[in-house]
């Protein structure tokens, strides 16, 4: 079944023959920096393989949390939330953004203690995370029936819209004056005395200074064509669209076999961990060392499978030229096969738990691809410093399935690097050079993606 239907954005007509900075990929990362450095006076150019943000960014839960929170990402976090509150004003256009709340149910001391964790690292920005007694957390959710000891809420998580968020950034980036290239691959990033000159696209090529690949999933595989080593792996993770349910919640609920989170078309995006996946690739060999960290902690109930990532993996090319189809072109869109079983099922618990979704029904399910790095932390940098690293080219990748929210914030550190501007964070621990300077490569343990 395809992805969701996005909001359209219209490709402009011809490529420019030069720019200030080419960005890689039309997700809500790249849009975001590409608003932001035209924003500054920069001429920029987004190249979007597919179409802008037809994979992960319109895939995900439309979550906007602070909560469950790696602490190295908090800084970033808070600075997005505030980018969110006032994003639809500054776009002249509606993204969905709400703070409705976020209710994390609880159903064992070892989760209150790493909920106790994340409130106490929340109050220290002053969010008002708190925990609550089980009886309290179900009250928010008259009818709901669920085995618990409490729960962690937090009135300033929200939410927004996935399919309207990407394409209302990008038609804004337009209007002041930056160029959208939809199905419009970059083959390679060319140089000229040592740094960064332009890019060859599949319709031709675009002088610039910068070049910044927020490429998603596919940018470790075009970072391997230039010898620059990224530890990017990808998990699928499956979501259900619900028909509209008029006395449906307001807020959203986290419980350990689902989610719900209330749209703006009245319907629920119903998704949990029990439909996530891992398709084995020559990949996933390549990094086992890398990625062993994860697998410990953060893996554990993702399925191991062997599928069409697999045989898609032992078949592409790892290297091509200016002048060679890619496989950016052969793949415009990755849109994997939802585990419709575990959608049923996931949906059902939420059924058997909570009377007022026992009308629901399917209205869409999907898939999307989730890349993911070892230490599941974003990676924001420049490329200068590492094995084959180019002055100019900068990346922003490797989100792990929580980049929606990072989103405004991601692609404002990024346009900040790309421009020489002071960051709006330290971004030392999203560098990319963390994977081969000998750090301490881990997830912190207890924190949830998504």
């Amino acid at each position: 079944m395809p992805g969701p239907k996005l909001e359209p954005v219209i490709s402009d007509t011809a490529l420019p023959a030069s720019v200030d900075v080419v960005v890689i990929g039309g997700g809500i990362a790249g849009t975001c920096a590409a608003l932001e450095l035209a924003e500054r006076g920069l001429k920029v150019a987004l190249c979007e393989k597919g179409e802008v943000g037809a994979e992960q960014s319109s895939r995900n839960w439309g979550w906007v949390r602070l909560s469950h929170r790696d602490p190295r990402e908090m800084p970033l976090m808070v600075e997005a939330v505030r980018m969110w509150q006032g994003l639809d004003a500054r776009l002249g256009a509606d993204t969905g953004y709400k703070q409705c709340g976020i209710t994390y149910t609880l159903a064992s001391d070892a989760e209150m203690a790493d909920a106790e964790v994340s409130v106490a690292e929340q109050n220290k920005y002053q969010i008002p995370a708190k925990m609550i007694s089980a009886s309290e957390a179900l009250s928010r959710f008259p009818g709901l029936s669920l085995d618990i000891k409490g729960a962690m809420y937090n009135p300033a998580d929200g939410r927004a819209e996935p399919q309207k968020a990407a394409p209302a950034v990008a038609r804004a980036f337009q209007e002041r004056g930056g160029t959208v290239h939809q199905n419009c691959a970059v083959r390679v990033i060319e140089t000229a005395g040592g740094r960064v000159s332009g890019v060859v696209t599949e319709h031709g090529k675009i002088a610039c200074s910068a070049v910044l690949l927020a490429g998603g999933a596919w940018s470790r595989m075009f970072l391997d064509n230039m010898g620059i080593y990224l530890p990017q792996l990808r998990t699928t993770s499956t979501v259900i669209r619900t028909t509209p349910i008029p006395e449906g919640p307001e807020g959203t609920i986290k419980y350990k076999t689902f989610t719900a989170r209330r749209r703006a078309d009245g319907g629920y995006t119903i998704a949990g961990a029990d439909t996530g996946r891992c398709e084995i690739t020559p990949d996933s060999f390549r990094l086992f060392g890398a990625f062993l960290p994860t697998l410990k902690n953060e893996w554990r109930g993702l399925k191991m499978t062997v599928g069409r990532q697999t045989l898609e993996g032992l078949s592409r090319r790892r290297r091509w030229g200016p002048a060679d189809r890619t496989p950016f072109e052969d793949t415009r869109i990755l849109d994997p096969v939802p585990d419709r079983k575990a959608a049923d099922r996931m949906l059902a618990a939420l059924k058997a738990a909570y009377p007022v979704f026992g009308a629901a029904s399917v209205a869409h399910c999907w898939a999307g691809e989730i890349d993911v790095l070892p230490d599941v932390i974003p990676a924001i940098s420049a490329t200068e410093g590492v094995k084959n690293g180019v002055p100019g080219l900068y990346i922003a990748t490797g989100f792990s399935g929580h980049g929606f929210g990072l989103g405004p914030a991601a692609g404002r550190l990024a346009a900040d690097l790309v421009s020489g501007h002071a960051p709006i964070v330290d971004p030392t621990p999203f560098r990319l050079s963390r994977f081969t300077d000998g750090s301490k490569i881990a997830p912190m343990i207890g924190i949830t993606t998504r």
